[in-house]
Protein backbone atom coordinates (compact mmCIF):
# COMPACT_ATOMS: atom_id res chain seq x y z
CA UNK A 1 0.00 0.00 0.00
CA UNK A 2 2.94 2.04 -0.42
CA UNK A 3 4.25 2.52 3.30
CA UNK A 4 7.24 2.45 3.98
CA UNK A 5 9.10 1.04 7.22
CA UNK A 6 11.86 2.56 9.18
CA UNK A 7 13.90 1.41 11.96
CA UNK A 8 15.64 3.35 14.38
CA UNK A 9 17.26 2.88 17.55
CA UNK A 10 17.01 -0.53 19.84
CA UNK A 11 14.50 1.21 22.11
CA UNK A 12 11.50 3.06 21.63
CA UNK A 13 12.78 6.60 22.64
CA UNK A 14 15.10 6.80 20.10
CA UNK A 15 12.53 5.69 17.37
CA UNK A 16 9.94 7.81 18.90
CA UNK A 17 12.15 10.28 18.35
CA UNK A 18 13.27 10.04 15.20
CA UNK A 19 9.39 9.79 14.26
CA UNK A 20 9.05 13.73 15.32
CA UNK A 21 11.98 14.64 13.49
CA UNK A 22 9.98 12.89 10.44
CA UNK A 23 6.61 14.66 11.04
CA UNK A 24 8.99 17.93 11.59
CA UNK A 25 10.19 17.45 8.30
CA UNK A 26 7.81 15.85 5.65
CA UNK A 27 4.67 17.01 7.71
CA UNK A 28 3.57 13.45 8.52
CA UNK A 29 1.02 12.35 11.53
CA UNK A 30 1.81 10.47 14.27
CA UNK A 31 -0.18 7.66 15.64
CA UNK A 32 0.76 6.89 19.50
CA UNK A 33 1.53 3.15 20.07
CA UNK A 34 0.01 4.07 23.61
CA UNK A 35 -0.11 7.07 24.85
CA UNK A 36 -3.43 8.06 23.51
CA UNK A 37 -6.69 7.66 24.72
CA UNK A 38 -8.04 6.00 21.81
CA UNK A 39 -5.27 3.85 21.49
CA UNK A 40 -5.98 2.55 25.31
CA UNK A 41 -9.84 2.09 23.63
CA UNK A 42 -8.76 -0.24 21.42
CA UNK A 43 -6.11 -2.03 22.97
CA UNK A 44 -9.36 -2.18 25.59
CA UNK A 45 -11.16 -4.71 23.25
CA UNK A 46 -8.77 -7.26 23.78
CA UNK A 47 -10.59 -6.99 27.49
CA UNK A 48 -13.87 -7.51 25.62
CA UNK A 49 -12.29 -10.97 24.15
CA UNK A 50 -10.80 -12.04 27.04
CA UNK A 51 -14.48 -11.68 28.74
CA UNK A 52 -16.39 -13.47 26.23
CA UNK A 53 -13.71 -16.53 26.18
CA UNK A 54 -13.84 -16.63 29.85
CA UNK A 55 -17.19 -16.12 31.10
CA UNK A 56 -16.78 -17.98 34.20
CA UNK A 57 -14.53 -17.55 37.04
CA UNK A 58 -11.60 -15.78 36.36
CA UNK A 59 -9.34 -15.15 39.17
CA UNK A 60 -6.41 -12.59 37.44
CA UNK A 61 -5.02 -11.34 34.21
CA UNK A 62 -1.29 -11.18 33.59
CA UNK A 63 -0.45 -8.44 31.09
CA UNK A 64 2.56 -7.32 29.83
CA UNK A 65 3.78 -3.49 30.10
CA UNK A 66 5.81 -1.39 27.63
CA UNK A 67 4.33 2.20 27.41
CA UNK A 68 1.11 1.01 29.21
CA UNK A 69 -1.52 0.91 26.66
CA UNK A 70 -2.73 -2.56 26.51
CA UNK A 71 -2.71 -3.00 30.63
CA UNK A 72 -4.76 0.81 30.97
CA UNK A 73 -7.40 -0.58 28.02
CA UNK A 74 -7.58 -4.38 29.12
CA UNK A 75 -7.93 -2.64 32.96
CA UNK A 76 -10.58 -0.27 32.22
CA UNK A 77 -13.07 -2.53 30.40
CA UNK A 78 -12.12 -5.58 33.19
CA UNK A 79 -12.39 -3.62 35.93
CA UNK A 80 -15.99 -1.85 35.29
CA UNK A 81 -17.60 -5.23 34.38
CA UNK A 82 -15.38 -7.57 37.00
CA UNK A 83 -13.78 -5.54 39.72
CA UNK A 84 -13.55 -9.18 41.44
CA UNK A 85 -10.68 -10.07 38.67
CA UNK A 86 -7.20 -9.35 39.67
CA UNK A 87 -5.34 -7.10 37.03
CA UNK A 88 -1.39 -7.92 37.25
CA UNK A 89 1.18 -5.80 34.97
CA UNK A 90 4.00 -8.08 34.34
CA UNK A 91 7.76 -5.76 33.49
CA UNK A 92 11.12 -7.24 32.07
CA UNK A 93 13.40 -5.90 35.24
CA UNK A 94 14.98 -3.79 33.00
CA UNK A 95 12.75 -1.90 31.63
CA UNK A 96 9.67 -1.89 34.82
CA UNK A 97 8.67 1.55 34.41
CA UNK A 98 5.44 1.18 35.63
CA UNK A 99 6.14 -0.70 38.80
CA UNK A 100 8.67 2.56 39.37
CA UNK A 101 6.24 5.10 38.70
CA UNK A 102 3.22 3.30 41.29
CA UNK A 103 6.00 3.14 43.78
CA UNK A 104 7.53 6.89 43.29
CA UNK A 105 3.25 7.71 42.82
CA UNK A 106 3.97 9.96 39.41
CA UNK A 107 5.67 9.03 36.29
CA UNK A 108 9.49 8.58 36.08
CA UNK A 109 12.52 8.27 32.74
CA UNK A 110 14.39 5.26 33.79
CA UNK A 111 18.16 6.12 33.35
CA UNK A 112 18.07 2.89 30.79
CA UNK A 113 16.26 0.37 29.27
CA UNK A 114 17.31 -3.46 28.83
CA UNK A 115 16.60 -4.75 25.24
CA UNK A 116 16.54 -8.68 25.55
CA UNK A 117 12.29 -7.64 25.48
CA UNK A 118 12.61 -4.76 23.15
CA UNK A 119 8.89 -4.74 22.58
CA UNK A 120 8.76 -3.46 25.70
CA UNK A 121 11.49 -1.24 26.48
CA UNK A 122 10.16 1.71 27.26
CA UNK A 123 11.84 4.58 29.88
CA UNK A 124 8.30 6.14 30.86
CA UNK A 125 5.38 4.64 31.42
CA UNK A 126 2.78 6.74 28.78
CA UNK A 127 0.53 9.82 30.38
CA UNK A 128 -2.77 8.50 29.50
CA UNK A 129 -1.82 4.76 30.45
CA UNK A 130 -0.44 6.21 33.87
CA UNK A 131 -3.86 8.24 34.95
CA UNK A 132 -5.98 4.99 34.30
CA UNK A 133 -3.66 2.48 35.75
CA UNK A 134 -3.00 3.95 38.88
CA UNK A 135 -6.33 2.90 40.68
CA UNK A 136 -6.76 0.08 38.75
CA UNK A 137 -3.88 -2.48 38.62
CA UNK A 138 -3.56 -4.80 41.25
CA UNK A 139 0.17 -5.77 41.36
CA UNK A 140 3.76 -5.21 39.14
CA UNK A 141 5.47 -8.57 38.54
CA UNK A 142 9.14 -7.77 37.47
CA UNK A 143 10.95 -10.64 35.55
CA UNK A 144 14.56 -11.45 34.50
CA UNK A 145 16.21 -13.02 31.60
CA UNK A 146 16.41 -16.60 32.72
CA UNK A 147 12.54 -16.45 33.39
CA UNK A 148 11.74 -14.89 30.20
CA UNK A 149 13.58 -17.92 28.28
CA UNK A 150 12.16 -20.58 30.32
CA UNK A 151 8.46 -19.05 29.66
CA UNK A 152 9.44 -18.98 25.97
CA UNK A 153 11.00 -22.60 25.94
CA UNK A 154 7.14 -23.70 27.52
CA UNK A 155 5.46 -21.77 25.02
CA UNK A 156 7.74 -23.64 22.24
CA UNK A 157 7.37 -27.22 24.08
CA UNK A 158 3.36 -26.61 24.02
CA UNK A 159 2.47 -25.21 20.59
CA UNK A 160 5.23 -25.54 18.70
CA UNK A 161 5.37 -21.76 18.14
CA UNK A 162 8.76 -19.74 19.26
CA UNK A 163 7.60 -16.44 20.94
CA UNK A 164 9.31 -13.41 21.30
CA UNK A 165 10.43 -12.55 24.47
CA UNK A 166 7.90 -9.82 25.24
CA UNK A 167 5.33 -11.91 24.51
CA UNK A 168 6.15 -14.85 26.52
CA UNK A 169 6.57 -11.91 29.19
CA UNK A 170 2.96 -12.39 30.84
CA UNK A 171 3.87 -16.22 31.12
CA UNK A 172 6.76 -15.56 33.02
CA UNK A 173 4.98 -13.24 35.36
CA UNK A 174 2.46 -16.04 36.20
CA UNK A 175 4.59 -18.61 36.53
CA UNK A 176 6.64 -16.46 39.09
CA UNK A 177 3.09 -15.40 40.65
CA UNK A 178 2.58 -19.09 41.72
CA UNK A 179 5.93 -19.47 42.36
CA UNK A 180 5.71 -16.51 45.06
CA UNK A 181 1.74 -16.85 46.64
CA UNK A 182 1.87 -20.72 46.36
CA UNK A 183 -1.58 -20.27 45.00
CA UNK A 184 -3.09 -23.30 43.52
CA UNK A 185 -6.77 -23.69 41.78
CA UNK A 186 -7.07 -20.54 40.30
CA UNK A 187 -8.06 -19.54 36.81
CA UNK A 188 -5.81 -16.80 35.06
CA UNK A 189 -5.66 -15.12 32.03
CA UNK A 190 -2.29 -14.63 30.15
CA UNK A 191 -2.13 -11.99 26.93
Amino acid sequence: MGAKVVLKGDAFAAAAEHAQELIKEHGYTYIPPFDDIDVVAGQGTIGVEILRQHSGRLDAIFIPVGGGGLIAGVAAYVKYLRPDIKIIGVEAEDSACLKAALEAGERVVLDQVGVFAEGVAVAQIGEVPFSLVRDLVDDVITVNTDEMCAAVKDIFEDTRAVAETSGALSLAGLKKYVQQTGCRRRDAAVY
